[in-house]
């Protein structure tokens, strides 16, 4: 950016003063104000979208017009402009990384294959890779599980990391944080993100506000300081990689007041769960969600994180929580730099964006208010985010839950007794309800040391009074970053969460994701012989079907704390409110109070959390000392590279074919068939899992055909460098359930990816029959419920659906990052209007299908879609194109965002 240029608001560029006395240039959002009042009165989320869009005015990719849209955004105006946010850095976790390296490596084979320069093809923003997917809990419960599981990782994933060492020299500004580090949204808050950026010469340097998008939904947990940013599918961050703006329609800002102080013994997870529930049932799906008032100012930054970190499972494009005092403690406490930190404090004072607002203050479209003092320790389960249970509820709802009928219970199977114990070949007593799995993981809650430490304590306490965690439950702790590990061994805590089985596994996703490894052969056994509903708790922020693990039905999120109090407790229907977590020494019945930690203890240890020389140390290792397994890793070397044979790592096929003329003149879909009936809640998860792979699955049979042995088959989520893999795991989640399959007598539903392939009616995998139809040129529909593709920013889920010959989808309602995800590949996303779904039509699953979108393709119009039925019958319905905002007309009509 050069001063000396012309630019449209010229009129707004001024200058900041630093404490110590040095300047800086920026774009003033006070000046911008003589022109447009009413910007003072803008949520501050708002305001530092428009700072962007001021900043990089230049009259073709961004115009005057939408500095003066922005400006004059009302609360409560209807939304059809559509917003060019350049921001300043993306970020990317490995499962999303590789494949988004894969395509800019296959763009380079285009380029080169031109005759042009492949180095035409580069990013323009910075662009940080953290490995922190990769890793998996096969070891735990012993001092080396951590060296052992990271030793695996390197075998494992070989070919991925010599890959992303080959993006390292090939790309100016691809950088990588190595695997070992932590998860990539808390490398994120304490390393990555610096507050403010300049840019331009030194007399002429422009300072702005850091900004992002990410390639992980949890991107928003950056928003808990202050920074603009958001997941994305990896098809959109290519886009903003390589200077395209990311274009988003203007939003709603829905303001959350907070107010009051949480009750002793509440922690941030009880919050978070609690704020989840509420904005879900506000429905804040594609829209901003800013926290002010009292209660938000006394937060501190770690509990901003976790509420902010969970916006996906809310539905909200961000939680944002503006900039003040405890920004900059956190920021001084991470370790960074004292001219940084004036920088920052001076920027955002000048452009009048520091200090959280109090009631009043700003226009939002919509409020919503939570007093702190009503949060209870709480929840979330068994199979949804959103779905919090207070803890003296647990027990009954669990019970509740099985007592149901099988079309009701959401287990999908009959009932059984509860308490009826079941023996393993190894002589275990396994009941319905047993937690298997007990997980200190996610981004969530381990950049929080609050909640760490309160495990810790409560730890120290269960071991003093003589409680024990039963050896076949999985248990692990996984922090998010290096300094974690430090701040419990000086605080003395890491010895008591070791005693309870609890050791340091991995650094990195790890259960969230789906990580968590296997159960023993003789538990898994038992649970699918019998049909039995166990259990995992973990603080992670997913517990989606088969997500956990394939064999546990009831997965409940919870802080962890809880989770090592349930790990003892051994069973989801103790009531830990009335009943003892356990018998201690002599027997003694021991409750949940008595090892309670209390806030003063808590606090008392938090002295050890924040050391600036601790966080320095770590991360100047990311460069000089990334540890002998990434170093032994050699990429190959050149600017394009040469895809060696690899069932990790291959030459996408997007580029097939390229041609920079668009392929859809006239859009919509002839004579299709209907690939699945899906109901409500279908995520992303369900669309394309992360977790293990079977055997007898399609992707499973092939990668046996290929050589691989199931030991080494790894997960989804490490193949997605692979589209022969991914396209056949696409819609294989094991608990996906396809609605146009009959039920079965006992009224539960066939699981996993199975399709009735028409004509003929007979039951195959979904991926057999799009390979059939693709064959006879026929192409493919699917129908859904509400929030169809909720959950991870997984581009997989929309280039599996384009893969598999899948034309449009019609759906109640969508997720918005999995909506443009299929935009972007070309996919028709399609809504149904109030009161319509596949059910009230009628659907089974034998008709033929017709979309029909005559005339201009333009954002949100009408479509019809007309059904053929077996018996000869047709009729119409109108239905609304989920295409939202020009630039995705353009990407639609090019067949997708690639070419």
């Amino acid at each position: 950016m050069d001063l000396a240029k012309p630019h449209p608001f010229q009129d707004t560029v001024a200058e900041f003063h630093t404490a110590s006395g040095r300047t800086g240039h920026y774009y003033s959002l006070p000046l911008l104000s003589r022109r447009y009042p009413g910007i003072a009165r803008l949520p501050v989320s708002l305001r530092i979208v428009l700072e962007s869009v001021l900043r990089n005015c230049d009259g073709q990719k961004v115009a005057p017009e939408h500095v003066a849209q922005l400006a004059n955004w009302a609360p409560k105006a209807a939304r059809n402009e559509e917003i060019p946010f350049v921001v300043a850095r993306v970020v990317l976790q490995d499962f999303t990384g590789v494949p988004l390296l894969a395509d800019l490596a296959a763009m380079r084979n285009v380029a080169a294959a031109q005759g042009k320069n492949p180095k035409a093809i580069e990013p323009l923003v910075p662009v940080d890779l953290v490995v922190d997917h990769s890793v998996m809990i096969d070891h735990y419960g012993s001092k080396k599980a951590l060296d052992l599981n990271m030793k695996l990782e390197f075998e494992r994933n070989r070919e991925r990391y010599e890959f992303m060492k080959w993006g390292m020299q090939a790309f100016d500004t691809f950088a990588v944080v190595p695997p070992g580090f932590g998860i990539v949204h808390q490398v994120n808050l304490e390393y990555l993100a610096r507050g403010v950026h300049k840019t331009g010469k030194k007399a002429g340097q422009v300072y702005y506000p850091d900004s992002l998008v990410g390639t992980d939904s949890h991107t928003t947990m950056i928003n808990g300081i202050g920074v603009v940013g958001w997941g994305v599918g990896g098809i959109e961050a290519e886009a903003g990689m390589l200077g395209q703006p990311v274009y988003f329609l203007t939003p709603d800002v829905v303001g959350f007041e907070l107010s009051g102080r949480l009750r002793e013994g509440v922690t941030a997870t009880d919050l978070v769960l609690t704020v989840t529930e509420i904005l879900r049932q506000a429905k804040v799906v594609g829209k901003f969600v800013e926290f002010f008032g009292e209660g938000t100012a006394s937060l501190s930054v770690p509990d901003r994180a976790t509420i902010a970190n969970m916006a996906p499972e809310y539905g909200a494009t961000m939680g944002f929580f503006p900039v003040d005092d405890k920004t900059l403690d956190y920021f001084r406490g991470t370790g960074r730099t004292g001219k940084e930190i004036e920088a920052f404090e001076a920027y955002f004072k000048a452009q009048q964006l520091f200090g959280v607002p109090k009631a009043g203050e700003i226009d939002y479209s919509a409020v919503i208010k939570l007093d702190l003092g009503t949060v209870a320790p709480s929840l979330a389960g068994p199979k949804r985010p959103q779905d919090r249970i207070e803890i003296g509820h647990l027990s009954t709802k669990f019970s509740e839950l099985f007592s149901k009928p099988v079309a009701e219970n959401g287990f999908n199977q009959p009932v059984q007794k509860l308490g009826q114990v079941f023996k393993t070949t190894g002589g275990l007593d396994i009941r319905n309800g047993d937690v298997l799995i007990a997980a200190i993981t996610s981004c969530t809650n381990t950049s929080n040391p609050g909640v760490l430490l309160a495990a810790g304590l409560l730890a120290k306490k269960a071991v003093e009074a003589g409680l024990k965690v039963q050896p076949h439950i999985k248990t692990s702790l996984a922090p998010g970053s290096r300094i974690v590990t430090e701040y419990l061994e000086k605080a003395g805590l890491l010895p008591y969460l070791e005693k309870l089985g609890f050791n340091l596994a991995a650094y990195g996703c790890t259960t969230c994701i789906g990580n968590a490894g296997d159960l023993a052969p003789e538990l898994n056994e038992v649970i699918t012989s019998n049909d039995l509903v166990c259990a995992a708790v973990l603080s992670g922020n997913r517990n989606f079907e088969a997500r956990i693990h394939p064999n546990l039905k009831a997965n409940f999120l919870a802080s962890p704390p809880l989770v090592v109090a349930y790990a003892i407790a051994g069973n989801v229907t103790v009531d830990l409110m009335t009943q003892p977590v356990g018998l201690g020494k002599k027997d003694r019945p021991i409750y949940l109070g008595d090892i309670w930690p209390t806030s003063e203890e808590v606090y008392a240890l938090m002295k050890y959390a924040m050391n600036p020389k601790a966080f320095k140390q770590n991360y100047e290792q990311v460069d000089k000392k990334p540890g002998k397994l990434w170093q032994a890793i050699k990429g190959v070397e050149g600017q394009v590279y040469n895809w060696p044979q690899s069932t990790y790592i291959a030459q996408p096929p997007f580029f097939q074919g390229f041609t920079q003329e668009p392929v859809f003149t006239a859009a919509g879909v002839q004579g299709a068939r209907i690939m699945a009936l899906f109901g409500d809640s279908i995520t992303t998860d369900h669309i394309s899992p992360a977790g293990s792979i079977k055997d007898s699955s399609p992707a499973g049979q092939y990668l046996l055909a290929q050589g691989v042995s199931k030991p080494d088959f790894n997960s989804y989520g490490s193949r997605r460098g692979n589209h022969e893999v991914m396209m056949r795991g696409t819609f294989a989640n094991v608990r996906i359930k396809n609605l146009m399959i009959p039920p079965k007598a006992d009224g539960s539903r066939e699981e996993g990816g199975w399709t009735l392939y028409q004509p003929s009616g007979e039951k195959r995998y979904i991926y057999d029959a799009a390979m059939d139809y693709i064959a006879a040129g026929v192409p493919t529909v699917i129908f859904g419920g509400e929030e169809y593709g909720t959950g991870s920013s997984r581009d997989w889920a929309a280039k599996g659906t384009q893969l598999l010959g899948i034309k449009a989808v019609v759906a109640k309602s969508f997720e918005r990052i999995h909506r443009s995800n299929l935009v972007g590949m070309g996919v028709l996303p399609l809504q149904f209007k109030a009161g319509d779904s596949w059910e009230s039509l009628g659907l089974k699953g034998d008709e033929l299908i017709d979309i029909r979108l005559e005339g201009e393709l333009k954002p949100q119009r009408e479509a019809t879609l007309v059904v053929a039925r077996a018996d000869g019958s047709r009729f119409e319905r109108a239905l609304i194109l989920r295409i939202d905002t020009p630039i995705e007309v353009e990407y639609y009509r090019h067949g997708g965002i690639l070419p």
